[in-house]
């Protein structure tokens, strides 16, 4: 079954390691955007998440937000943190109708156990929901560094299934994967990922310049691991956590070794350290692939 495109560019082999990037924001980071809407290209992916203590009004207001600035909105829907059918459903609705929202990112969420009806991403999916809405694209969480819950070959299996399932209801597939410190692991997976079929295009979670504490406080809540060895490669000290840093060399080492056969890859950006940080950093850099 042939999909829709996810974007017009995707199948366009990039000449810098950081073309076509993507990015995350909360629901308060709006007036950032704005700041910086001027240095970012039109149509620039951006996710909107589903963080708890943001309403959905907020989320809202945000997603229309990147849609009148001129970029492709991608909210996050966390499926324990829904509370019911019709939350969902008048979520979904309202990105669609406000934002025209085409594409959407899915995701269990942090809670143990569910608020509502959705234990998880693939029952959101299962609801038949994002089709009937006009959704032609759906996002995936991918883990590198692994899963809390599940083994590697499990995380395979669930991911194969959501893509195919995706496909089946005629929605493009998109893996967005878990940010990380060292290129290697997320090489090895892309490798592993592709050898099991799955040949949905993948993006890359790389951190945009933080405090080295902020980093770390956001890899110990997201499981990122964090290892002596991982920072050093990063360009970071466990004996000296002070001052910033940028993911340079996280950056230069997988555009020196991305090949075909990792398949069609983009970068996805965490601004832990601010949406002006990570835009400045973006426009410096420059690595061909």
């Amino acid at each position: 079954m042939k999909t829709p495109s996810i974007h017009p560019n995707w199948d366009v082999v990039p000449e810098n390691i950081t073309d076509g990037f993507s990015l995350e924001i909360t629901a308060r980071d709006v007036d950032s955007l704005r700041a910086v809407a001027d240095r970012l290209p039109s149509d620039t992916p951006i996710a909107v998440t589903y963080l708890p203590g943001e309403d959905q009004a907020a989320r809202i207001f945000a997603t229309r937000t990147v849609r009148e600035l001129g970029f492709e909105p991608m909210p996050h829907f966390s499926a324990r943190r829904i509370g019911s059918f019709a939350e969902f459903d008048t979520y979904l609705r309202s990105a669609v109708d406000e934002a025209g929202v085409r594409r959407c990112f899915v995701v269990a969420g942090d809670p143990a156990e569910s608020g509502g009806p959705f234990h998880d991403s693939s029952a959101l999916i299962a609801t038949g929901a994002f089709e009937r809405a006009g959704i032609t694209a759906i996002g995936v969480g991918g883990h590198p560094d692994g899963h809390p819950n599940m083994t590697e070959a499990q995380c395979f299996a669930v991911l194969a299934t959501k893509c195919t399932d995706i496909e089946n209801r005629g929605m493009a597939p998109l893996i967005v994967t878990q940010f990380g410190f060292d290129a290697q692991p997320f090489l090895a997976w892309l490798s592993a990922l592709r050898a099991r079929g799955i040949e949905a295009p993948v993006r890359i979670g790389v951190p945009g310049p933080a405090g080295i504490k902020t980093l770390m406080r956001f890899a110990a809540r997201c499981g990122v691991t964090a290892s002596a060895s991982v920072l050093t490669k990063y360009g970071i000290s466990i004996t000296r956590l002070i001052g910033t840093a940028g993911p340079d060399k996280l950056v230069d080492a997988l555009a020196g070794k991305l090949g075909a056969e990792h398949g069609r890859v983009r970068l996805h950006f965490y601004p832990f350290g601010g949406l002006a940080k990570t835009v400045e950093w973006i426009a410096g850099y420059r690595r061909p692939i």
